[in-house]
């Protein structure tokens, strides 16, 4: 067997190999590989810390050669690296900036393969520090010429809406209501981590495509329930993670407006495997938890360029 070189990469190394394109692609092809039965996902554990938890998520992708975990306190988060084939661990790396890119790029193949081909306009919800790559995502994939974006405070709608406006080249505009930003779009998107729902019922329209990837909470929900009653196909990363962490869809099962049965893995769609629209007036929404088969699947693509590159410190 060659020699292997294990590397720790830090987050700043990781964030100089990593953009939007690489994520968006080593994610179609984890779902692809998923649909076939290729790749195996355990939910995330929290283990209580006292103050805290102790996250603790896992995959394995075997033709590709990778196996790893994230795990996580008090988001210091760290990605191990495995090779499948008797080399052992092959890179440990820092988590967090790679956890937003992947995010968004997560609704970012939701978004290609469920929203409408002729998509133009995005509104956002949210203007956190997540809510970069989800735009980011959805302009890579789709034609965009306007969005709206709405979060509690004036000037950080403002803010963002200047920043992504120069940074993506598409017309960026900060509006005075959650309602304002949902009217007329394609694409909606609510990336924030309310308790209570951003999105209602009422504010969902024929032929809109939503990606909610702000909650991974039973205790919290950025849609009512009439949201979920209202798509005409719902989907997840993975179903299993969902029935422990999508308050959401966990919501409208208790209240008889979902069945987990109606539940689609995103994979299956990437896969060809279930149509995911039948008329440009559906209505689709994906529900994003973050799972360890797309950590697993876009650090592997790091790991390989960092080796390219002659980036990282050794390990023994």
């Amino acid at each position: 067997m060659t020699a292997i070189k294990r590397l720790y990469l830090t987050e700043t190394e990781v964030d100089g190999l990593l953009d939007m394109e690489l994520a968006l692609e080593a994610l179609d092809d984890v779902f692809r590989a998923r649909s076939s039965g290729d790749v195996r996902n355990e939910p995330r554990r929290r283990l209580t810390t006292g103050n805290g938890a102790m996250n603790f998520m896992a995959a394995t992708w075997p033709s590709r050669g990778w196996a790893g975990h994230k795990s996580y306190v008090n988001g210091d988060m760290r990605v191990m690296l495995y090779g499948t084939n008797g080399e052992g661990l092959l890179a440990v790396l820092g988590a967090g900036r790679m956890g937003q890119v992947r995010t968004g790029a997560a609704s970012g193949i939701a978004t290609k393969y469920m929203a409408r081909e002729n998509s133009s306009s995005v509104g956002m919800i949210g203007t956190g520090n997540q809510a970069e790559t989800q735009l980011e995502a959805v302009c890579a994939v789709r034609d965009i010429s306007e969005v709206k974006v709405f979060s509690r405070t004036t000037e950080r709608r403002e803010k963002f809406a200047s920043t992504m406006s120069e940074r993506l080249d598409v017309n960026v505009v900060a509006v005075d209501s959650k309602e304002a930003a949902a009217e007329g779009v394609d694409v909606l998107v609510a990336i924030t981590n309310s308790v209570e729902p951003v999105i209602t019922g009422d504010m969902v329209e024929p032929g809109m495509h939503i990606n909610a990837a702000g909650n991974n909470s039973w205790m919290k929900r950025e849609l009512d329930t009439m949201v979920v009653a209202k798509a005409d196909l719902v989907a997840c990363d993975d179903i299993d993670q969902s029935r422990i962490e999508c308050g959401e869809l966990m919501r409208a099962v208790e209240t008889g407006h979902f069945a987990w049965e109606s539940l689609v893995r995103l994979d299956r769609i990437v896969g060809g495997l279930r149509t995911a629209r039948y008329s440009d007036d559906d209505i689709t929404l994906f529900e994003s938890q973050g799972v360890a088969f797309e950590d697993i699947a876009v650090c592997g693509r790091i790991y390989e360029l960092a080796l390219e590159q002659g980036i990282g410190t050794e390990l023994p």
